[in-house]
Order: C-alpha cells, then structure tokens, then sequence
C-alpha cells in the first residue's frame, strides 16, 4: 500500500532495521539494504546468514518483526501480501528451476505471464497477449535463441535456469531476485550466466544471492556480505575479500 506519510526514498528498495525471529533464533537481525533503480547487487555470506530471509521479506512470504521495507520511495512492502508485491513488478527465482517440462519453451513463458490461470484465459486471456516476436526476443536475451518450440525438459541445468529467468523477464519485472543461479552449472554455463546477467541489468535492477565467487567477481558489481542476519562488508569485490572479518566467517584462509 502507498503511506503517503512513511519515509521517501530515491532507492528502489530500502531496508531499514529488519529483523524477523524464527523461535528464538534470529535470522536477521536490525538488517538495513539500499539498492538504486537499475543496479545489480549480489548478496554472498554463509549459510544461515539471512540471506533467504531478506529475500523472503522482500517479496511478502515472511512479515518482519521490526524495521522498514520500502519499494520504489513510498511503497511498504510489510503491509502487502506476496500476489500483490509480484503485481508491483518484483519477481523472484528460486534455486531449483521450477519449469514446465512438457511445454514447449515459448509455452513456458506464456503459462508464466500474469492473468488468471484457467483453459479460457490461457486462450484468450493475458497468457496468449504476448507474440512469438516478443517471445523470440526474451528467448535470445537468456541465449535460447531458436529453441521456442524444444520442450522444456529436452533443456540442461543451465539452460532450464535461462528459460526460468526467461520466465520472470516476461511479466517485465522492475526488480529481479535470483538466487543461486549457477548452483550446479559447467563452466561454460556459469560464464555465460554472468553476461546474461549483466545485459539484462541494462534494463532491471538485480539482487543475486551465490556462493560462487568467481561468478560474483565475473558480475562486476557492488557486494554485500550478510553474517548472522547483518551486513558484514560492503564494497567491491576485492574490499569485501580482503575484509579480515569476511574472510573469518566465509571465505577462509
């Protein structure tokens, strides 16, 4: 909902304060993120640093115990339920490509685009609005340029991670959240996943959450470093790394 009275930011997302508790534990703990309109930031730190705990307060599935979560200036995020924050233009990528294997790939980005979900709107409704052009140029974004008409499940790891963020690029997100998105790529796969990254950052604003560091360091971008539901270290790549506390707790010696 907009609160005309809350707090006005020029960020894109603004945390402030965040803490949420999961009996007793404490998953974050007095959080504070900025992120401008249409910078690309990745999120490193080890496991149980909160990390999908941010990510699961920004998009609506965990309502925080305290602090501020803001979107675009003015939009608070705590108060709107997880359909409606989607509807405001942030999209999120799980881990695990979650893709229809029996589709085709071009069926896949259709069966992703915002409209009620029964046989009449699949045929008339906003699933069917998008055009093979629009289609075919989402699919050459995430390098599957020619393979609209493959199913899904003929695709790799990596490709099916592509045909996902495919997905998300076609209900035109204003934020993307991906998390992991070379967990279990080749090399080749990985490389790619970083330029593919950075073209569409061109256009959004990214948080990508990985433990891979070369990846990361690949993407080029600014770094944020979560230990214990806080922020460690920020900076670039080569500040966070030399940081004597980072390399304590996640990156060792």
């Amino acid at each position: 909902m907009l609160d005309p009275n809350g707090p006005v930011t020029s960020a894109l997302l603004y945390l402030d304060g965040v803490s949420v508790s999961f009996d007793g534990f404490r998953a974050l703990n007095n959080l504070s993120l900025v992120l401008a309109p249409g910078e690309m930031r990745a999120i490193i730190g080890p496991n149980g640093a909160g990390k999908t705990t941010m990510m699961d307060v920004i998009t609506g599935k965990t309502r925080p115990d305290d602090g501020t979560v803001m979107f675009e200036g003015n939009v608070d995020l705590t108060g709107l339920d997880e359909a409606e924050i989607a509807n405001l233009g942030i999209g999120r990528k799980f881990q695990k490509p979650t893709v229809f294997e029996s589709h085709t790939l071009a069926d896949n980005i259709r069966l992703a685009l915002k409209g009620p979900r029964h046989p009449l709107s699949a045929l008339f409704g906003a699933r069917n609005a998008i055009n093979d052009a629009s289609i075919d140029d989402i699919l050459a974004r995430v390098r599957l340029k020619g393979m609209r008409d493959n199913l899904a499940g003929s695709l790799s790891h990596g490709q099916k991670q592509w045909l996902e963020i495919a997905m998300l690029l076609a209900q035109d997100p204003k934020l993307l959240l991906v998390d992991e998105p070379v967990a279990g790529m080749t090399d080749a796969e990985t490389e790619t996943t970083a330029h593919l990254l950075r073209d569409i950052a061109q256009s959004h604003s990214v948080v990508v959450v990985e433990h891979d560091m070369s990846f990361v360091r690949a993407l080029g971008v600014k770094v944020t470093c979560l230990h214990e539901g806080s922020v460690l270290a920020e900076g670039s790549i080569d500040d966070v790394s030399a940081n004597e506390r980072v390399v304590e707790v996640y990156l060792g010696r």
